[in-house]
């Protein structure tokens, strides 16, 4: 029963389960009612994304190593948040039970905070696909 971590937008895996976009804004330009039929998500969990003025920080440490660092180092601190810090355990314990995936739009995961969410959820006990 694992959890997937993918590419919202991107085309879903076999088992994948319910699809969950922890994004801080829903898709330009795509009608609400056509999120899940094109592959975004099914739920949207904005609470896991990234604030707004960490989002722009996170865009902009594309290119740079220092900047990524940083990003990540806030994200982590964001994440602290006992009601973020509940979400987590909460995907955590689902993934022993059910087959879901969580994402964003990122085309690299490894310049996402999709990857360190991996990470929070792993140090949580949940189980990936």
């Amino acid at each position: 029963m694992p959890l997937h971590v993918v590419r919202l937008g991107s085309a879903r895996l076999e088992e994948e389960g319910l699809r969950i976009g922890t994004v801080r804004r829903p898709p330009r330009g795509v009608p609400k009612a056509e999120f899940a039929s094109r592959n975004f998500y099914d739920v949207w969990l904005p609470d896991l994304a990234p604030s707004e003025e960490l989002l722009k920080l996170g865009q902009a440490a594309a290119g740079g190593d220092e900047h990524w660092r940083t990003f990540v180092r806030r994200y982590r601190a964001e994440m602290k948040q006992q009601e973020k810090i509940r979400l987590l355990d909460l995907l955590a314990a689902l993934s022993q039970q059910t087959n879901f995936s969580v994402g964003c739009y990122s085309a690299n995961e490894q310049r996402c905070h999709r990857s360190v969410l991996r990470e929070l959820l792993a140090a949580r006990g949940a189980l990936f696909a």
